[in-house]
């Protein structure tokens, strides 16, 4: 039995359907941005804020190791 997917990721399915963009798409347009602060981030593209904002968390916290 395979166990849900929780926290931020557990958006992704839902991102890539509504945007039409897979999720490795939307981390490397984050990670090329040259805005550094989380809220920042979660405003700059024009996605739904919480669909945003599980991006950005999970992105910022992939690159710092967490």
């Amino acid at each position: 039995m395979t166990e849900a997917v929780k926290g931020p990721a557990s958006y992704f399915p839902s991102i890539e359907k509504k945007y039409g963009r897979p999720v490795a798409e939307w981390k490397a347009i984050i990670r090329s941005s040259s805005l550094t602060r989380h809220m920042e981030l979660v405003s700059a593209h024009g996605l739904g804020h919480g669909h945003a904002n599980a991006l950005v968390a999970h992105t910022l916290a992939e690159d710092s190791g967490k």
